[in-house]
């Protein structure tokens, strides 16, 4: 099994939830194998008014709401790739039904995208990777997380932060589906298979077309 160390690699997820050796080699591989991450914006979280990202794809609309007071750098990060365009056109290129499922690093041609320096991890906020979660994947260097994400479908609560060490950083929850867990759903039970060298891959493409931002009225 190819870790997701290389450049080539898709980027490590969170670790399946198997024995704990599985687990530990499942954490590494969960990591993303991207170097950059978006920078995050300038914005501050009491300059913002409420707001949600809404991922249109071929399955249906996926509606998030990102969580700028617990995890600050990482929704500025996640809002500035959507406002950049970055995941439109990109796809869900791992899923493994109870588990998770991850997008936001490569094309439908499996081209993997590049991305701004990597941000901080802010694992240790509190959020946990329950069910319906969004939460950055990363690389097995913990503050290497760029642009890809993934939705937890099941209580991952092994991926949450436990100390700042190299196996207990964690994956940093940054906001919860709102709307469209269907969608998710949907995504979770397709046919998956093998794909350029990578485990997991969806047998047909679920792009997202279109990602974008959408700021409540007051």
């Amino acid at each position: 099994m190819a870790l997701a160390i290389k450049k080539m690699s898709w980027g490590l997820l969170p670790p399946k939830p198997h024995k704990n050796a599985i687990l530990t080699l499942l954490q590494i591989w969960l990591m993303l194998s991207y170097c950059g991450a978006a920078s995050a914006l300038t914005l501050t979280s009491d300059e913002k008014a409420i707001l949600m990202i809404i991922l249109h794809t071929t399955k249906g609309d996926i509606q998030l709401e990102l969580d700028f007071e617990k995890a600050p750098k990482t929704a500025a990060n996640f809002e500035a790739y959507v406002r950049a365009g970055h995941y439109d056109g990109t796809i869900f290129h791992r899923v493994i039904d109870n588990f998770m499922i991850q997008g936001g690093g490569f094309t439908a041609e499996m081209q993997q995208k590049p991305t701004q320096a990597p941000i901080e991890n802010e694992a240790n906020n509190g959020l946990s990777n329950k069910t319906g979660t969004i939460a950055m994947a990363r690389t097995m260097d913990p503050h290497s997380a760029s642009a890809q994400f993934f939705i937890n479908i099941a209580d991952n609560t092994f991926l949450d932060h436990t100390s700042k060490t190299m196996q207990g950083w964690g994956y940093c929850v940054f906001g919860r589906v709102v709307a469209g867990m269907e969608v998710v759903n949907q995504i979770k039970g397709v046919t998956t298979g093998n794909a350029h060298g990578h485990q997991d891959v969806p047998t047909e493409a679920i792009v997202i077309t279109s990602a974008e931002v959408i700021e409540a009225q007051d």
